[in-house]
């Protein structure tokens, strides 16, 4: 496969390269996500897990896929910009992959909320008898 950048832009703001590319793949299927990354990778001077590709779209007939990726200054911004579904399908450890913290059970009744609650009943029982009388 060759990969070649078809166009490049900083964006500060976001601490980001953007990136457009072109993958080459005479005979071969379109290429994966984690190979286009490590080429990447190489081609802008930075770490693999700091690239999202956010699209890769293969032409019909012809061995060319074209690309959008975004090359982060690090992780940390990364997982902080980027939708979950991204970070999920480019296999980045960020708020995607965090373990997710058990979902709280419901309160065990005790004997004294039940108590609480069988009285507060009455109350609003009675009350709604006398206002019929």
């Amino acid at each position: 496969m060759e990969l070649e950048i078809a166009d490049k832009k900083t964006n500060p703001l976001l601490k980001r390269t953007e990136v457009r590319f072109i993958a080459k793949h005479e005979n071969e299927g379109t290429p994966n996500r984690k190979l286009i990354r490590s080429e990447l990778a190489e081609k802008l001077n930075t770490k693999q897990e700091n690239i999202i590709i956010d699209s890769i779209t293969s032409s019909f007939g012809l061995h060319i896929s074209k690309g959008y990726a975004k090359a982060y200054s690090s992780l940390k911004y990364a997982s902080g910009v980027e939708r979950d579904f991204q970070l999920k399908r480019n296999k980045v450890q960020g708020k995607a992959q965090k373990k997710e913290e058990p979902k709280e059970t419901k309160e065990e009744s005790t004997p004294a909320k039940d108590q609480q609650s069988e009285e507060t009943k009455k109350e609003a029982k009675e009350e709604s008898e006398e206002k019929k009388e």
